[in-house]
């Protein structure tokens, strides 16, 4: 028996499985824990409300699943996925063969249950219930185009993030065609359904469409012919535990849980060797059949580089040997610059991932860690415990598999800052040898040059938006987050404005790093969040754009402005700014003033706050739609 395992039976055993569902992520991450089918079922009975009551901030995920055949095996490997990444999940399953009238129905179940996310799982029945006892290639082209159009439509109607998949062809259908002429114009048109059905995603903005190929390529078998006969069951239960890994990685995203920057050990897990026995001559990531897997690791670290994830070192080493290594040893495809942190030294690990984690401005939980050593990862579990865990071992040609399996950074679409964040990240550096110089912070801030515009999102800018109110903690003033539809509907409706902030300084362009959303009936301007990414915190950006906004609300002629602050775990820093920026709170709150719950503040407009002397403001709010009642 292995560990996560028997805690989880020993826990559900002494009812006390709410009570400690916070250690379940935990148990599930261990490397000899349960497999997400198994911990789905020790899962099934769980008392949601009793789970709330004692950790009531765990996310709970309502998810509807339909399709063409009996899907319900889907469940519990989707609870066991979402319980690793510390969720709960509410299932509404529908009928079998119903998922038409269950997807369109507004007043069916799996719509009134507003959903999360809806899955829909597509098989070969989706196609081949549509054509004759008799058929041919032609009679299945025919099918597919009618079901595209199907899932078109579903596209446009089903409310909130609709998933679809690409459809496995059996081999019990394709070898029914005795020709090989035949079979060939089959895997054609069966093809050229799935790479149409993956397009639709290009002009559907609320679709995902999971390409099941990967996953038939690294799993079992398609279906069990048995449970495919007698229970209606088309995809089996290997193929669909690897769906429902990529599904936990999807809500994942959803709600905005993406980590941001990979920490790497470096030898054996980097490189070939050991560099403080072998010596720089003595590690390899070329030349030969172990380097060159290594060489293919660090090929996959710098593709997920080149999208926005930052790259640290935590090594055993010293600091001199590791860095004349990554200068200049021939092999490496992986360089200093590469690297936003290099951390080589003899501390333990753990506290090493909390260095970097505060040197990058990042909470722990935005790190993956990646070692060879079972020791090093079970102290990091131990001591930093936030921290994702990639368990690598002594064959570097299952590197790449096990960085990637866990889909740790995997996003809904990339981002323009996205794609800029190691560049940032470099710009920090020489910001950071600007602080250094300066005698004081405000000559500091005065020498960074800092500008900031506040106006309208431009509409490829909404995927940036929802990204920066998922995933801001520190400066997110009502703890909120809202999805790229939700923000769209909020910017068009009468009375509602939503803003972005974009800030640049001497050494480049920061982006788009900051929103406003807010309200405005009967004459007052009412914030309904407000948030500011962490990497420009501190230098003025946050006064500068509430004073830039609260001058814009009196220049329409409101009477008032209105804010609430929600506080959170991690969002204490910004706990003082709306009183900073002469706003008096309003609600009576505790005796001692405390603010342990929402604290509702009020500006007269009376006296503005000015904008930082050091930010030059370079556009203001116009255009954006502020039509309310005034």
């Amino acid at each position: 028996m292995t560990k996560g395992p028997d805690r989880l039976r020993e826990l559900r055993g002494r009812g006390l499985l709410e009570k400690a569902y916070d250690q379940v992520p935990a148990l599930l991450a261990e490397e000899d824990g349960p497999g997400a089918a198994a911990a789905g079922r020790m899962l099934a009975g769980l008392d949601h409300d009793a789970v709330l009551d004692h950790h009531p901030h765990t996310p709970v995920v309502t998810v509807a699943v339909t399709g063409q055949s009996t899907v319900g095996h889907v469940v519990d490997p989707l609870r066991g996925e979402l319980a690793r990444h510390g969720m709960l999940l509410r299932p509404v399953l529908g009928e079998h063969g119903t998922y038409l009238r269950d997807l369109t129905d507004p007043a069916g179940e799996l719509r009134t249950a507003a959903p999360d996310l809806t899955l829909c799982l597509l098989d070969a029945e989706t196609l081949f219930s549509q054509v004759p006892a008799v058929w041919g290639p032609e009679d299945v082209e025919r099918a597919g185009e009618e079901a595209l159009g199907r899932c078109a439509a579903l596209a446009a109607e089903v409310p909130g993030t609709l998933v679809l998949n690409t459809v496995p062809l059996p081999r019990s259908c394709s070898h029914q065609l005795v020709d090989h002429r035949s079979r060939a114009r089959l895997g054609a048109v069966w093809r050229e359904f799935n790479a149409r059905l993956l397009r639709l995603t290009e002009n559907a903005p609320r679709l995902v469409v999971i390409d099941m190929e990967p996953l038939i390529g690294e799993g079992g078998p398609v279906t069990d012919p048995r449970l495919a006969r007698h229970a209606k069951v088309q995809l089996g239960a290997g193929l669909l535990a690897a769906y429902a890994r990529e599904i936990g990685h999807l809500v994942r995203a959803l709600r905005g849980r993406v980590r941001k920057c990979l920490v790497l050990d470096l030898d054996n897990t980097l490189w070939d060797g050991v560099l403080g026995e072998d010596g720089p001559d003595g590690i390899a990531a070329a030349g030969t059949l172990r380097g060159e897997a290594f060489g293919a690791f660090q090929k996959c670290v710098g593709q997920l580089a080149s999208q926005g994830v930052l790259l640290a070192v935590s090594s055993k080493n010293d600091d001199g040997p590791v860095r004349e290594a990554l200068a200049a040893h021939p092999d490496l495809v992986l360089r200093e610059p590469d690297f936003a942190a290099v951390n080589a030294n003899w501390e333990p690990k753990d506290r090493n991932l909390t260095d970097i984690a505060r040197a990058l401005d990042l909470a722990p939980d935005a790190l993956v860690f990646a070692d060879d050593s079972p020791a090093e990862r079970a102290q990091v579990r131990l001591g930093a415990p936030e921290v994702a865990v990639v368990a690598l071992d002594g064959e570097p040609a299952l590197h790449v598999t096990r960085l990637l399996a866990d889909g740790w950074f995997d996003t809904l679409r990339l981002t323009d800052e996205d794609r800029a964040r190691t560049g940032e990240y470099r710009r920090r550096r020489e910001r950071g040898a600007l602080r250094a110089g300066s005698g004081s912070y405000e000559e500091f801030l005065r020498a960074l040059e800092v500008s900031v515009g506040l106006g309208p999102p431009r509409r490829h800018e909404f995927a940036r938006v929802s990204q920066l109110t998922l995933r801001t903690n520190q400066f997110n003033l009502t703890g909120g987050g809202h999805t790229e539809d939700e923000l769209a509907l909020q910017a068009a409706a009468p009375g509602r404005l939503l803003l972005v902030a974009r800030s640049a300084d001497r050494f480049g362009d920061n982006g788009l790093v900051g929103a406003v959303l807010a309200t405005i009936a009967e004459g007052v301007l009412r914030l309904d969040g407000m948030w500011l990414s962490c990497r420009v915190l501190g230098r003025g950006v946050e006064q500068a754009c509430l004073a830039v906004l609260l001058a814009r609300a009196r220049e329409l002629g409101l009477t008032a402005v209105r804010a609430r602050y929600v506080p959170t775990a991690r969002n204490h820093r910004a706990r003082d700014f709306y009183p900073s920026c002469g706003f008096t709170r309003t609600d009576p709150g505790g005796s001692d003033g405390s603010t342990d719950g929402p604290v509702v503040f009020h500006h007269d407009l009376a006296r503005l706050p000015e904008v930082p002397a050091h930010v030059r403001v370079t556009e203001t709010p116009g255009g954006g739609r502020a039509d309310g009642p005034r």
